[in-house]
């Protein structure tokens, strides 16, 4: 077994690599470990995309601190967060990063005592912690990874033990919840965390069982990221004077080629020479070229180097003192055209809603809706998106609509970071989301309007009409793969072979004396002519019903039908 005493930049990069890469890879295996038997999945989906935020983050820091890189692995999960389970995994290492934020290196017991860390920041942003769900995973890791470092200052000891013990918890999950024994699965995001740690593991003992997986650029992807590396180290306003390394230099040199090769080329020898050249280094390579981005006051340097390992077959060295002034001359002459022109007025409260399909968004904004981000099920918005969506309002103030639970911590992580009021109103349905726009008041204050809008929120009843995916068992129905299932509020409440029948009878489940009015929503799945259909039904049921039809072109759910 491999044994080492730390960690540093080069194996936490690697780590966080071949994690996003392995998550990536088995997103759709997270995604099948749904409890209902529908198309809607989308935890692995979403602890992928996380992940994938967290590693862009990592790959634009220049640090070659532990620390550092973890702090922006924590930004970078936490603003592409999607769905409770991405936010979750960035409350892993939101916690992780604050514990380790001064270090240069881990060491056995740093890394113990960060796992330990991440496990209590997540349990703290879940208002109710359920056990058999990703929060038992992380605790039993974190337990195992402490009680190793006590004993051992072996980090490979410590992440052996971590990730057997997640291992472990994760088969326990269908024990602590009922629900997921009955249909015979584990935790789908205690699965997607402990294929994190898999890959953690594997790099620390240099298995490639995950690792490999990790992607290697491509030439072309190589240009991507060293484009990308200078654009973003170059923004921004800087006085040209204030700049350390004033050379922006990239290379590439065709390893083991040319005149003046005297070195074997070795990454890690080959980046430490370059880190002390200057900074925001960038080195990627696949086994015939490696390509350089570095900020330096010396790019001779940088090149005579590259020379050691092979030939130039590309130089690029730009004056980034020469490119700030201009940057700053083209800004002041742009501010000043913009004086003149007169800003388009925004709103006092910004409403901002999440819905698929062109017609449900049409329908929010004629409702009042002032932003509807694209998406929903299967398609969660980021921290990011919704951050985005506020600021680019322009409002005063903000009231969330996300219309789907497994936005809500994405939503309350959005209201945290926006510099001006945010509120939430916890709208699970598209029903639900609609109604509650009708609660809003221009003049009230947002505590008012959120008040109103979330009593609405009881006064209709939501149901959704889709197809299973598999066999299975669930809520005392027998279901196979094709059925269609009428969802009313969450739950499961019928179960045929026929998309109109499955919309029938759910109504038919949701009226009661107190019923007035019926929304049939039909999505991109179905037509204009069932919807008709369906609403005939329902009139036959009741003719005192007023009975609404919208063409709505959303996916997955071929009726959203309302009761109030």
């Amino acid at each position: 077994m491999l044994q080492t005493k730390e960690i540093t930049n080069r194996e936490f990069i690697k780590m966080i690599e071949a994690a996003s890469a392995f998550l990536d890879q088995n997103a759709e295996f997270i995604n099948s470990l749904n409890v209902f038997p529908v198309p809607d999945g989308d935890t692995g989906t979403n602890m992928s995309l996380s992940l994938d935020s967290g590693l862009k983050y990592v790959n634009e820091s220049s640090s070659t601190k532990v620390g550092d890189l973890a702090q922006a692995l924590a930004k970078g999960l936490l603003m592409g967060a999607r769905g409770n389970s991405g936010v979750i995994l960035s409350q892993i290492f939101r916690g992780f990063s604050k514990d380790v934020a001064d270090k240069q290196t881990l060491t056995a017991a740093d890394l113990a005592d960060a796992f330990a860390a991440g496990a209590q920041t997540a349990y703290k942003a879940v208002m109710k912690p359920t056990e058999g769900t990703v929060l038992t995973v992380v605790r039993e890791a974190a337990k195992a990874a402490r009680k190793t470092a006590a004993r051992e200052d072996d980090v490979v000891a410590v992440m052996d033990a971590t990730y057997e013990a997640a291992e472990a918890a994760l088969q326990t999950t269908p024990d602590l919840l009922p629900v997921l024994k009955q249909v015979g699965v584990v935790d789908s995001g205690g699965q997607g965390l402990t294929f994190v740690l898999q890959a953690f593991d594997d790099v620390l003992n240099g298995r490639e069982t995950a690792a490999k997986k990790a992607h290697q650029p491509n030439p072309t992807e190589m240009d991507e990221m060293v484009d990308a590396e200078h654009h973003r180290s170059v923004q921004g306003k800087i006085n040209p004077e204030d700049i350390v390394y004033g050379y922006c230099t990239e290379i590439m040199v065709r390893i083991g080629k040319g005149k003046q090769v005297d070195k074997k080329f070795d990454y890690d020898t080959f980046y430490d020479y370059l880190a002390k050249l200057g900074d925001s280094l960038l080195v990627v390579n696949d086994d015939e070229i490696v390509k350089v981005h570095v900020h330096t006051e010396h790019p001779g340097k940088v090149m005579a180097w590259g020379q050691e390992f092979g030939d130039l077959a590309k130089v690029k060295v730009d004056n980034m003192r020469l490119q700030q002034e201009t940057i700053i001359e083209n800004d002041e002459q742009e501010a000043a055209e913009q004086e003149t022109e007169k800003p388009a007025e925004a709103p006092d409260t910004a409403i901002i809603t999440i819905a698929a399909g062109k017609g449900m968004q049409a329908l929010f904004e004629s409702l009042g809706a002032t932003t509807v981000i694209s998406g929903g099920q299967t398609m969660n918005p980021s921290t990011q998106d919704i951050v985005n969506a506020i600021n680019d309002s322009h409002a005063k103030k903000a009231i969330i609509v996300p219309n789907n639970g497994n936005i809500f911590l994405a939503a309350q992580q959005a209201v945290k970071v926006v510099d001006i009021p945010a509120v939430i109103v916890h709208s699970k349905t598209i029903s639900q989301g609609m109604t509650a726009m009708l609660g809003f008041e221009p003049d009230h204050t947002l505590e008012q309007n959120q008040s109103a809008m979330e009593d609405n929120l009881s006064m209709v009843k939501s149901g959704e009409v889709t197809h299973a995916i598999r066999d299975t068992e669930v809520d005392g129905f027998k279901i196979k793969e094709g059925n269609f299932m009428g969802i009313i509020d969450g739950k499961i409440n019928v179960v045929t072979d026929n998309t109109e029948e499955a919309a029938i009878q759910m109504v038919n489940k949701m009226l009661d004396d107190d019923s007035e009015i019926v929304t049939i929503i039909y999505g991109e799945d179905t037509t204009k002519e069932a919807a008709d259909r369906v609403k005939a039904a329902v009139q036959e049921m009741d003719s005192e019903l007023e009975v609404e039809v919208h063409e709505g072109d959303q996916p997955v759910y071929p009726f959203v039908i309302s009761v109030e």
